[in-house]
């Protein structure tokens, strides 16, 4: 069972209140939501009858008022109204007799006709009588090279006795900029013999729809269409699919929309007004949102009634837990009573009883620890002075045997310093600038018995000398470079000494111009001063890098870099401690 996540008892006991409360409040909203919905759908839909009743009767009106125009322009009545034969035929004098006059008197009284009706649509006038055409339009450039002689539909319109046609949707070709319109064309017969004069064509910009449509919402314009009977689309928002057959690609889905359909009388045409489920306006969108907020009031209710319940249960067993947690980061002191007098604050004195304990274990452990660092630390640190007191001494008797008395006293005096800084029982660490008085000391002693051919730089960074740094630890690597570094070496030694920031931390770098060591005994003197207890080349370095490392840790010590005749460069990485 380890690999299955543990379910708390408080989240069990939310989850059997919520199911409990919650379920049957959201069953509720969801039925009382679908019923308002239903209600809604069909108050809608009986609007959406209206208002397409509406528009079909504006546009029969429409449509109407453009076959009166040819009637009247055909066959009567001039614009003053007269009654004598006289003036009262202006179309039909310009078919006849053609003239400017006429042609003016013609022009007028059709731009008069567009003017009423907001200038939505074009007059042709086609003279059959061998006089010419006229064509009144108030907006659109004529486009005079069309010959509509030439058309289907006007031949057979000749052809047959029908006086009058309508023509679905097409480009107006009579037009420059070939507009899509609805056509009605009307023969004109003279009054008095009867003759064929000519064909008046009223072309109404498919736009119409639109001024008639200008009292419906945006959204309604764009969802209002007329197809023909022939299924064919007279009108769509969409100047695209005008012509093309009303198939289910285009015909709306009743399933998922309010439709709406309506005949038109004048026309044999059919209107479609649809609108999605989803949209069904404002007053579906506060219903269902007064319905969530209900759902949602009564779901926080059963949250803070379940939270109460889960709270008074599993109080005890979260303070428990908080007392294992403590115990786990070692916070014993932190590890409190319950207060419960069930089970549980038996289970609880149990645990405070061994939390304490434990606490004494720990602490005995870490102080047996401490005084094992530190005996340690002491004893890696007395080794040092026996080391260099040692080759110290040496020179002392190399020097006596030469009977130099007077660098006898400068190495003395340097070796006191050297013992009284060894021997300071002051505290571990000492400052930068203290550490380099006994490197200065250390290199006195050994220029006397080198005849001052060691020579030294320091390069350090004066805001650096008050840091605090362990006792001896640059001395033992200088101590490597002299004894190992200028044994074979003819000329003068030279080691630099380079004291810097590196991040947070502090970096000091030993440099030697020395014989070197190639890449095998670097590694050889690396692995020395990190075994045990040191190999007989290491053991300053391997006293050096362990009481580094029982002070800071593994991440600080030294490394080694040398190449072989060019010379040696040892780094101590150590945190930055100010003065």
């Amino acid at each position: 069972m380890r690999g299955r996540y543990p379910v708390r008892i408080k989240t069990k006991i939310m989850i059997i209140c919520l199911t409990v409360i919650i379920l049957p409040v959201f069953v509720m909203t969801i039925n009382s939501y679908r019923s308002s919905e239903r209600l809604l759908e069909h108050n809608y839909r009986n609007l959406l009858k209206d208002l397409a009743k509406q528009t079909n009767i504006r546009i029969d009106e429409f449509l109407k008022d453009v076959e009166k125009i040819t009637l009247l322009a055909g066959n009567g009545l001039s614009s003053t109204l007269s009654a004598t034969m006289e003036g009262s035929y202006p179309i039909q004098d310009y078919l006849r007799f053609g003239g400017e006059q006429n042609e003016n008197s013609a022009y007028n009284i059709l731009m008069n006709y567009i003017m009423m009706k907001d200038r939505v649509f074009s007059i042709y006038l086609y003279n059959l009588n061998g006089g010419a055409d006229l064509f009144v339009s108030p907006n659109q450039p004529i486009n005079y090279d069309f010959k509509v002689a030439n058309e289907l539909w006007f031949k057979k319109f000749m052809h047959t006795k029908d006086r009058t046609i309508t023509l679905t949707t097409r480009i107006d070709e009579q037009l420059q900029n070939k507009v899509l319109a609805v056509s009605h064309a009307r023969k004109i017969y003279d009054g008095t013999t009867g003759k064929l004069l000519g064909v008046i064509v009223v072309s109404i910009d498919i736009r119409f729809i639109e001024i008639v449509n200008s009292n419906l919402q945006e959204a309604l314009r764009s969802r209002f269409m007329i197809v023909d009977a022939d299924d064919k689309i007279v009108y769509n928002p969409d100047d695209r699919l005008i012509g093309t057959l009303f198939r289910d690609n285009v015909r709306p889905d009743e399933f998922k929309n309010i439709v709406v359909t309506n005949p038109l009388s004048q026309q044999e045409w059919t209107t479609y007004l649809y609108m999605p489920m989803d949209e069904l306006t404002d007053e579906g969108e506060i219903l269902g949102r007064n319905l969530i907020t209900l759902a949602i009031v009564m779901s926080l209710f059963a949250l803070i009634i379940s939270v109460f319940l889960s709270n008074v249960i599993t109080r005890p067993i979260k303070k428990l837990m908080n007392n294992i947690r403590f115990v786990e980061k070692g916070q014993f002191e932190r590890v409190e009573d319950i207060g419960s007098r069930d089970e549980f604050g038996h289970l609880s004195g149990r645990f405070i009883k061994m939390s304490y304990e434990l606490k004494q274990l720990i602490e005995r452990v870490q102080q047996e620890e401490s005084e094992k660092a530190a005996a340690e630390i002491k004893a890696l640190h007395s080794q040092i002075n026996p080391h260099f007191l040692y080759n110290t001494l040496g020179s002392v008797k190399w020097i006596a045997s030469m009977q130099k008395a007077d660098k006898i006293v400068d190495m003395t005096e340097a070796l006191i310093s050297m013992l009284r800084y060894a021997t300071r029982l002051d505290g571990t660490l000492v400052s930068v600038r203290e550490e380099l008085d006994n490197v200065m000391n250390y290199i006195t002693i050994q220029n006397v018995r080198y005849y001052n051919s060691i020579q030294t730089v320091y390069e350090i960074e004066e805001t650096l000398l008050d840091y605090r740094i362990p006792k001896m630890i640059m001395q033992p690597i200088i101590e490597n470079a002299i004894f190992h570094g200028f044994a074979e070496l003819e000329e003068e030694g030279m080691i630099t000494v380079t004291i810097g920031s590196s991040g947070n931390d502090l970096m000091i770098i030993i440099r030697d111009n020395g014989s070197g060591m190639d890449q095998a005994m670097v590694q050889e003197l690396t692995e020395s001063w990190t075994a045990t207890q040191g190999g007989a080349k290491g053991i300053g370095l391997y006293n050096v890098q362990r009481r580094i490392q029982l002070h800071f840790g593994e991440g600080y010590g030294i490394r080694a870099e040398s190449r072989l005749g060019e010379g040696t460069a040892f780094y101590i990485l150590l945190p930055g401690i100010p003065g």
